[in-house]
């Protein structure tokens, strides 16, 4: 069974400049993961567990897209912190908390050149990487 559409161009940056930011035994890495490899393409991935980013990395991703987008409010690390810090979140204390919890951005985030993409769906990727 074919999970990828083919890519009907040539990527707009050499495909070994693709890097898969994420956590390894998250499921969502682990679909796009397969559909990568399923559809050929390159990539290098990089585990936050083994190589968290830094305040820095986050600021310029947080330039490719927002803020709000990097930040996983679905997951069990944002539910446990308490209201009063969730209400008050910003963008400063948005990357603060995830460089201090890099499980805390959401996954996968895939970044090509200058250009970033959050979470996995095979038509965005095919659209991404074309």
């Amino acid at each position: 069974m074919l999970l990828c559409a083919p890519l009907k161009t040539k990527p707009k940056v050499p495909m070994s400049d693709l890097t898969m930011h994420g956590i390894a035994n998250c499921d969502a890495i682990k679909k796009a993961k397969k559909w990568l490899t399923e559809a050929g393409i390159n990539y290098h991935f990089r585990d936050y567990k083994k190589q968290p980013p830094t305040l820095q990395e986050l600021q310029i991703w947080a330039t490719m897209v927002d803020w709000e987008t990097l930040l996983n409010k679905r997951g069990t690390t944002w539910r446990q912190l308490p209201t009063e810090q969730q209400a008050d979140i910003n963008q400063a204390k948005a990357l603060q908390l995830l460089a201090d919890n890099p499980s805390m951005i959401k996954r996968p985030l895939l970044i090509q050149g200058q250009q970033a993409l959050v979470g996995f769906q095979a038509d965005q990727y095919v659209e991404f990487i074309a």
